[in-house]
């Protein structure tokens, strides 16, 4: 009796271990086909392994649209690890643990008009619904290590001006795809390239892409200012030698509505020769500029961006540059006249808007 029991107890093991196999069979196809669907038409990868632990790609890169994409990428990635939850393959909406991209580039661009394109190749907007184009999808992390970031600004410069991040480690929480209507905690820490040193970028705090609600907390450290030249001078203005920036920004977004104060410093400025003793740096006369910085060194601002992001003119908004102009005018002890018009377009090459 014992025996048969056993073989009874044997066989249904086996039955549900062929079972599982063939509902990991099935789960697995699904997966590989969701991820082939997602990455789009001008992706490869090397390489693409499926276990119980998840998917692994090696290799991935998604090729630029070109002419019209300043790089021959859009990404590139070294390895990209996929955990799915995979009870969730069989359900009206997936579930992904984990998404951990290792050795990313990354090229971004902000065209003429403002608009931003991150990856518009994986990223394809559509007018059909989530449930006609496919099953919506709820990522608990992604992981960013050791990526390249590259920004071409097409809005300030001609040809793209180009910036560059680079050992830059990000960790995303709570993603849902395609709605992106839950809030998102951002962390991110990277390297700002420059031509002579370089600086440090900290970003945290959450998003809600879809509203476009925010609490985020931005810090520039030591940035090289000659990689900003073009947010900071006009064309007739003298050209910078050297020098650094540090940026303090807290900026809150709540229906539509702005308010992010901030303080703006400049250290060891060093102007080029061009625009003689009358000449300007980002509208303020020159050489206020050098007597402040004789003192000691630094030029020190505070400011508030305030206002709606749903008005089209938020960017030029006059009241706002009148504010930032007068808290320079104020260090600096010149006329406000001169500076709004600089300043503004500081505050406003930084930020991106």
């Amino acid at each position: 009796m014992k025996r048969v029991r056993s073989m009874m107890w044997g066989g249904a093991v086996l039955a549900v271990a062929v079972v599982v196999f063939l509902v990991f069979q099935v789960a697995v196809r699904q997966l590989r086909a969701g991820i082939e669907q997602a990455l789009g038409p001008r992706a490869s990868v090397d390489s693409l392994e499926v276990g119980w632990s998840g998917v692994v790609l090696t290799g991935l890169r998604v090729r630029a649209e070109r002419p019209g994409w300043p790089a021959d990428d859009e990404l590139r990635a070294d390895r990209v690890r996929v955990v799915p939850a995979l009870s969730s393959l069989f359900s009206d909406a997936w579930r992904v643990n984990l998404v951990r991209v290792e050795g990313a580039y990354v090229s971004v661009l902000r065209r003429r008009d403002g608009g931003l394109q991150v990856v518009p190749g994986l990223v394809r907007p559509s007018a059909k619904p989530a449930a006609a184009t496919g099953r919506p999808v709820h990522i608990g992390r992604i992981e960013l290590v050791d990526a390249t970031v590259a920004f071409y600004d097409a809005s300030v410069r001609q040809p793209a001006h180009r910036m560059r991040l680079e050992r830059l480690n990000a960790e995303l929480e709570d993603i849902a795809l395609p709605a992106l209507d839950r809030p998102v905690s951002v962390a991110l820490q990277a390297v700002f390239k420059g031509p002579k040193r370089d600086g440090d970028i900290s970003i945290q705090g959450q998003v809600t892409p879809a509203t476009r609600d925010a609490d985020i907390a931005a810090r520039l450290t030591g940035v090289d200012l000659i990689a900003l030249e073009p947010y900071l001078l006009k064309v007739s203005e003298a050209g910078v030698r050297r020098g650094t920036l540090d940026l303090s920004l807290d900026a809150k977004v709540a229906r539509q509505h702005l308010h992010a104060p901030g303080v703006l410093v400049l250290k060891d400025l060093e102007l080029g020769a061009g625009g003689g003793m009358f000449g300007t740096f980002a509208g303020v006369p020159r050489q206020a500029v050098l007597a402040s910085l004789s003192r000691d060194g630094r030029i020190d601002m505070k400011f508030t961006l305030d206002g709606r992001l749903d008005d089209p003119k938020f960017s030029l908004n006059e009241t706002l540059s009148l504010r930032i102009a007068a808290g320079l005018a104020e260090s600096l002890g010149v006329s406000i006249g001169g500076v709004v018009d600089g300043v503004g377009g500081v505050i406003k090459g930084l930020l991106g808007h």
